[in-house]
């Protein structure tokens, strides 16, 4: 597309507090802007990766991934959050996350790019079909405490 700026790491601690706002719209039950930064933290000491599309001082895309591995899929990276601000969908954003994940996952050797939707989310999972990621299973989750 057109115009379109490259996707950047999220690594400094200014730009993932400001990621805070648009990672809302995914996850909701985050309120907390210091919750947040001090989980993303953690993740970041287990290879979770963020990266996004900055516009100004205005986060457009951002996508969080990791290395991971099992017997199911072997080396893997897997998409756990990808979110696109509201007032700019459609416009390639959310195509160029998935790539980003993609061009890391062949790079690291990876086997596979799995990552897992709601069910109740039609047009996320219509927009990974497109992207040419489908649907082999279902996610099962069993609540052990109240977060």
């Amino acid at each position: 597309m057109p115009g379109l700026e490259e996707i950047i790491p999220v690594t400094k601690e200014a730009d993932i507090r400001s990621a805070f706002d648009l990672m809302r719209h995914l996850r909701a039950h985050l309120t907390d802007p210091d919750v947040f930064f001090n989980q993303v933290m953690r993740q970041f000491e287990s290879g979770y990766r963020l990266a996004g599309l900055r516009k100004a001082d205005q986060w457009l895309g951002l996508v969080g991934f990791r290395v991971t591995e099992n017997l199911l899929y072997g080396r893997f990276v897997y998409v756990d959050d990808l979110i696109v601000h509201p007032g700019s969908q459609n416009q390639g954003i959310g195509r160029k996350l998935i790539e980003t994940c993609r061009n890391q996952a062949i790079q690291l050797g990876c086997a596979n790019l799995v990552l897992d939707t709601g069910l109740h989310m039609a047009y996320a999972q219509r927009f990974y079909f497109r992207q040419g990621l489908l649907a082999e299973g279902l996610h099962f989750v069993e609540q052990l405490q109240e977060s």
